[in-house]
């Protein structure tokens, strides 16, 4: 399962690998840097970017930045 938001322009997404092999893999879009707009975000998918983020290491791999496929 992938949460992906679309934004105008937007060509690149940010994508977090579940460690264990089972949970939601997480995505959004951002710049080719994987600079997230986090206003242009729901709050869903802001909370779960920022949840992603705060436990990389430990539920998440570090993130990678890939061009979307369109």
């Amino acid at each position: 399962m992938s949460q992906s938001s679309h934004l105008p322009g937007c060509c690149y997404e940010i994508r977090y690998q579940p460690l264990s092999g089972h949970g939601p893999e997480l995505a959004f879009p951002c710049d080719e840097q994987g600079r997230v707009e986090l206003d242009a975000l729901s709050d869903r998918a802001r909370n779960n970017y920022l949840y992603a983020r705060a436990v990389v290491g430990r539920e998440y791999a570090a993130p990678a930045v890939l061009r979307r496929l369109h």
